[in-house]
C-alpha cells in the first residue's frame, strides 16, 4: 500500500552546491521564503495534511525534500525530526525519509537518523560517471555513493537513489554501468529524472553558449526504458520516472525532454516492445491471442492509439488478437 506523504520543503538548506541543472523552486513548484524551515513550520505542515479526508488508512511519512537534510546543522536536524515526533508517538505518523547528499552520510548518521523515526533515505546519486558529475557541479564521487549506502544499508534504514538521464558530459555506456552498480548496491527504491534546462540556471548558460545540448525526448525516454529494465531485472522498485508537474516548472524550462506523462511514455514504450517481440515470434497465418492486463491497457494503446496504429505499418497486429484481462498482472504479457 503507497504511503501518505506529507511533504515538508527545505530549499536547498544543507547544500553548499548550486548543481548546474538545480532550481528546487522550480523543480517542487513551491515558493521559498529564503528563511530557514523551523519546527514550527513542521508541525504546521503536519496538522495540515492530516486533516484531509482519507478513504484508508495508509501508512503516513513525512518526507524532507528539496535541500540536503544531513547537511544542516546538526542542532536544525534535531530540532526537525523532534517536531514529528509528538505525531510518531500518537500513531499519526508513521516514520520519516529524508533526502540527501552521498557525501553528507558518515558512519555515525544512521544510527542518528534511526534513533528519530527516519526510516527512508534518498541519495541524490544522479550519476556514478566521475566526469559528469564533475562537469554538473555535484562536488562527490561515485565512491562516495557506494560508502553512503554501506553506512545507511547497515544502520537498518532504506536507501532510495535517485539518478538522471542527459547531464552533461554523459555516455550512454556510462549510464549503462552506472545503472548496473547503483543496481549491485541493492536500493530499495530508484527514482529517474530526466535532465531540462531551467531559466537562470547554470545549465541554461551552458545551452545558451551552445556547450550542452539536451537530449530528444525520445532519446530520454528509449535511456529511462533501459534503466528501468536493468533495475526490473534487480527487482528493484523504480517508484518515479519523470518530474512533477507543476505549473512554476512548466513555465521555467527553456528546453529538454520534459513531458507530463514522462513515465507513462515510459512504460508504454517498454510494453510496446514486449508485445512487438512476443507477435514477432508468431506465425504470419496463425491468430492467436496475446493477453495483457487490463489496467495496462491505456499504457498499451498509447497517445491516440499509437502503439496499435505501429504495430499495423509493422504487419504484426493481425498475427493474434489482443485481449485484455482484469486479473492479469501488470506489465507482463501472455500469449494464449
Amino acid at each position: 500500500m503507497p504511503p501518505f506523504v506529507i511533504p515538508v520543503f527545505i530549499h536547498h538548506q544543507g547544500c553548499p552546491h548550486r548543481c548546474v541543472f538545480c532550481d528546487q523552486t522550480r523543480i517542487t513548484g513551491a515558493a521559498g521564503t529564503g528563511r530557514t524551515v523551523d519546527a514550527e513550520d513542521v508541525r504546521l505542515e503536519i496538522e495540515r495534511h492530516l486533516i484531509r479526508p482519507r478513504r484508508f488508512r495508509w501508512p503516513v511519512q513525512v518526507a524532507f525534500y528539496g535541500g540536503s537534510f544531513t547537511g544542516l546543522d546538526i542542532d536544525l536536524q534535531l530540532k526537525l525530526l523532534s517536531a514529528v515526533k509528538p505525531f510518531i508517538d500518537k500513531g499519526e505518523v508513521d516514520q520519516i525519509r529524508l533526502s540527501t547528499r552521498p557525501d553528507y552520510i558518515g558512519p555515525d548518521t544512521a544510527s542518528f537518523l534511526f534513533d528519530h523515526g527516519v526510516r527512508i533515505v534518498e541519495l541524490g546519486v544522479q550519476s556514478m560517471e566521475p566526469e559528469v558529475l564533475a562537469a554538473s557541479g555535484r562536488g562527490h564521487s561515485p565512491d562516495q555513493t557506494e560508502a553512503a549506502f554501506g553506512y545507511l544499508k547497515s544502520g537498518g534504514l532504506e536507501v532510495g537513489a535517485q539518478l538522471m538521464v542527459g547531464l552533461p558530459g554523459e555516455t550512454t555506456s556510462g549510464l549503462i554501468k552506472g545503472a548496473y552498480r547503483i543496481a549491485g548496491l541493492k536500493p530499495d527504491l530508484v527514482r529517474i529524472y530526466p535532465t531540462v534546462v531551467l531559466k537562470g540556471s547554470g545549465l541554461a548558460r551552458l545551452y545558451e553558449d551552445g556547450r550542452y545540448r539536451p537530449p530528444s525526448l525520445h532519446k530520454a525516454l528509449a535511456l529511462t526504458a533501459r534503466l528501468k529494465g536493468i533495475f526490473d531485472r534487480y527487482q528493484i522498485r523504480v517508484i518515479r520516472m519523470g518530474l512533477q508537474a507543476t505549473e512554476t516548472l512548466e513555465q521555467s524550462i527553456v528546453a529538454g525532454p520534459y513531458h507530463p506523462a514522462f513515465g507513462e511514455l515510459v512504460l508504454s514504450r517498454i510494453l510496446f516492445k514486449k508485445v512487438r517481440a512476443v507477435l514477432s515470434c508468431l506465425p504470419a497465418e496463425g491468430r492467436g491471442t496475446i493477453s495483457i492486463a487490463e489496467a495496462d491497457q491505456s499504457i498499451f494503446r498509447g497517445r491516440k492509439n499509437m502503439n496499435v496504429k505501429r504495430l499495423v505499418d509493422l504487419g504484426l497486429a493481425a498475427r493474434a488478437e489482443i485481449i485484455f484481462d482484469n486479473n492479469q498482472p501488470r506489465n507482463t504479457v501472455v500469449v494464449r
